[in-house]
């Protein structure tokens, strides 16, 4: 299907036209923080790094596609936040989840305590989301005589709203891509090197997720008179944490506003008890010795950590608490932590689902991007589900997805029937049956610590934007905004696609237009 569909050749290099991009591209992630840190071979006084995962050359996208992506962002915002406003239409969609699983369980159970602590403020919410894509072929015979179209679909991966990695790589991704463009690299590839190429949409998440989280900071001026004049916001994060370079160019912007605002990191758990506490109004105070400015009244609480199970023992679970329950501005709330499981991302393709929330128009522009999902349970549409997934001809059209943030833990194709065998019956409906997209294929060039690889590659689109709102019965949308985006590659012959795991790697788009 490669040479069916993108009909544009990446560029060929001599081995010293290899040598001299290679060189290029490691010097301008050493130089600009596209970086992970080894935290395991830290040492007292110095630590190494290496350079995540990066396509030498970016992969082709459909340009349609991706202005398809942007613009629909916004609606994608607004539902997500409407949904995570919906206490009514959360518990019936998880009522079992909240009864058989876990993690829901756990989440939802500090959610309604944090509503038994009645401080009378307005709640706000901010959100970072991301919507994930892959192109799906849809192929249409034309005609009797004629030979088959072949169509791209945005289809949707999955919707991302904890933490929403990625933001910062892809920025300083692109940024690489365009200086490899300028310098020559790519020689005419994309166009004059004497200027920026149409071809390379230009990123700007790390400011657009900046915006967000200044915005967030200022709205929780406007809803708290009593505020001080100096409050901050609070990056929970995980111990020996490898990704800071995802996390701390975010912070240094706050820090590098007009007006700073302080950004502070705080390890989720034992750090959370001990260094903050609730004022009497239910203010969020953070008590850190290295902080010059103790206590600090925190604005916007932002969770980088905490979507793990394992995260919420006793003190996970406090911790979680005392943060929910406070006045600070969440990012995310727990409501809308749990609107990225897939059981609501599957709750929300139902007839009638989409139309509680927005207006039937948009509900028309995102239900083009659903693929087909099912649940596990033993409804009408869960015993299609049990079926499709029990039969080995037709699971291996599907992958079978536990419901939580994020991917991993994905069981694909055959596999799947094996893998429900082996699972009490009991618990199959905290999964989600999604039907395979099926992706083009292209030439890729990628490079990580596994080495250079060349061959076919498959890519995947993440939207990013924020929103801002007010929960309960002022529920008000403040902000609403596209702020940038991801782009991912892997080997054809890999499932999963998470860079920082070592599965993908980083690219930019190559918009083209394609027949």
């Amino acid at each position: 299907m490669t040479d069916e569909f993108y009909l544009l050749q990446p560029p060929r290099f001599s081995e010293e036209q290899l040598e001299f991009l290679i060189h290029n591209a490691k010097d301008y992630q050493i130089t600009h923080g596209s970086l992970l840190k080894l935290v395991r071979a830290e040492e007292e006084h110095s630590v190494p790094t290496r350079p995540v995962g990066v396509s030498l050359v970016p992969s082709q996208f459909p340009r349609k596609c991706f202005e398809q992506g942007v613009r629909i962002q916004g609606i994608y915002n607004e539902l997500y936040a409407k949904v995570a406003s919906d206490e009514a239409w959360l518990a019936q969609a998880l009522k079992d989840y909240i009864r058989d699983d876990p993690f829901t369980s756990i989440l939802w159970e500090i959610y309604l305590e944090s509503k038994r602590t009645n401080f009378s403020h307005r709640r706000i919410s901010l959100g970072v989301f991301r919507s994930d894509y892959m192109i799906h072929l849809h192929k249409e015979q034309t005609s009797a005589t004629h030979a088959t179209r072949v169509d791209a679909e945005l289809k949707q991966v999955e919707f991302n709203a904890f933490s929403c990695a990625g933001g910062t790589h892809a920025n300083i991704v692109a940024n690489m891509h365009q200086h490899l463009h300028k310098i020559g690299a790519y020689r005419t590839t994309f166009g004059n090197i004497d200027t920026s190429s149409s071809s390379l949409p230009p990123n700007d998440g790390i400011n657009g997720i900046v915006r967000g989280l200044v915005s967030a900071h200022h709205a929780y001026y406007a809803s708290n008179r009593n505020a001080p004049t100096r409050t901050g916001v609070l990056f929970i994060v995980q111990g020996r944490n490898f990704n800071i370079c995802d996390e701390r160019p975010l912070e240094y912007a706050l820090w590098d506003q007009n007006t700073p605002i302080p950004a502070y990191r705080l390890i989720f758990g034992p750090d959370v008890i001990e260094q903050t506490s609730i004022g009497p109004s239910g203010e969020l105070l953070f008590n850190s010795p290295t902080c010059p400015f103790s206590p600090l009244e925190i604005s916007v609480v932002y969770m980088r950590a905490g979507y793990e199970l394992e995260e919420y023992d006793d003190v996970g679970c406090a911790a979680r608490l005392r943060l929910e329950g406070s006045r600070a501005v969440k990012c995310p709330s727990i409501l809308s932590h749990i609107t990225t499981f897939k059981k609501v991302q599957q709750e929300l393709t139902k007839a009638g689902a989409l139309e509680r929330f927005i207006d039937e128009s948009k509900c028309k522009d995102i239900r083009s991007t659903f693929a087909p999902l099912y649940p596990l349970d033993k409804s009408e549409q869960g015993l299609i589900g049990r079926k499709l997934a029990l039969n080995p001809d037709t699971a291996g059209n599907h992958v079978l997805k536990p419901s939580l943030e994020g991917g991993g833990h994905n069981i694909y194709g055959r596999d799947i029937p094996n893998f429900l065998a082996e699972t009490p019956e009991e618990i199959w409906h905290t999964f989600v049956l999604m039907e395979i997209i099926r992706s083009p294929t292209q030439s890729g060039m990628l490079m990580s610590p596994r080495g250079l690889y060349e061959g076919p590659v498959l890519s995947e689109l993440g939207v990013l934007g924020t929103s801002l709102w007010s929960e309960g019965s002022e529920f008000e949308i403040m902000e609403n905004d596209y702020v940038g985006w991801t782009f991912k590659s892997k080997a054809e012959d890999v499932n999963e696609m998470s860079v920082v795991k070592g599965y993908g790697c980083f690219d930019s788009p190559w918009l083209v237009d394609v027949p």
